[in-house]
């Protein structure tokens, strides 16, 4: 288990990356919060220059702290894009400190940006989890939903639009169509209706010279 930090302005606790280390009581800005410390490695050791594990901490060309040891709870600070603190490193004496940048509440989680060099090795490759690459992501996530949103409804405003159109096609040839069909229904009345005319006007036409013929036979007569 990680060592008690009771008497200390911070305390170990459960972070989304797993352990992390949170404010117990208001830390003003600029002040030391805790010291990253550890055994001192020199790259001009080989067997020093092959120790491998994520809690190393270089702090210059030379020389480089094994923050790995359990007493060390610097260890358990975070990362974050961020950061409400950061490290103070003196390479003259050896030390790393971690000092606030910003008021910090209690409850609130202690991190510090761990520098491109690390980020790129262990932090890019899992994706960066802290609070504001997640605000990031949810935001990237939301305006994709968006777009997705607004393109299933614009294909639907498409698909309606085509529907629509083809109803009204429909419409119009079952209209056209329904037409037709009046018109060959009425075909036959009105060809009825015409030879009826026909026959009423070649009657009328046979009746007029009769008449005419009569007149002519009276006046004759009566000459």
């Amino acid at each position: 288990m990680p060592v008690s930090t009771a008497s200390k302005p911070y305390r170990i606790g459960r972070s989304k990356t797993g352990l992390g280390l949170f404010a117990t009581q208001p830390i003003k800005k600029g002040v030391k919060i805790i010291q990253y410390f550890g055994p001192l490695l020199d790259s001009k050791n080989e067997k020093h220059d092959a120790i491998e594990n994520k809690y190393l901490f270089q702090i210059s060309k030379r020389w480089t702290v094994d923050g790995s040891i359990r007493k060390n709870v610097a260890r358990y600070i975070n990362h974050s894009c961020k950061p409400n603190a950061e490290s103070d490193v003196n390479p003259a004496k050896k030390k790393i400190i971690i000092r606030s940048i910003k008021k910090i509440q209690p409850g609130e989680e202690i991190n510090y940006d761990y520098g491109t060099e690390y980020f790129k090795e262990y932090l890019k490759p899992i994706g960066c989890k802290c609070e504001g690459c997640e605000a990031k992501r949810a935001k990237k996530r939301a305006k994709l939903r968006a777009e997705k949103a607004k393109a299933k409804e614009k294909a639907e405003r498409k698909e309606q639009k085509q529907a629509d159109k083809a109803k009204r096609k429909k419409d119009k040839a079952k209209a056209k169509k329904a037409d037709v069909k009046k018109a060959l229904k009425k075909a036959p009345k009105a060809a009825a209706k015409k030879a009826k005319a026909a026959k009423k006007a070649k009657t009328v036409g046979e009746k007029v010279p009769a008449k005419k013929a009569k007149a002519g036979k009276a006046k004759a007569k009566k000459a």
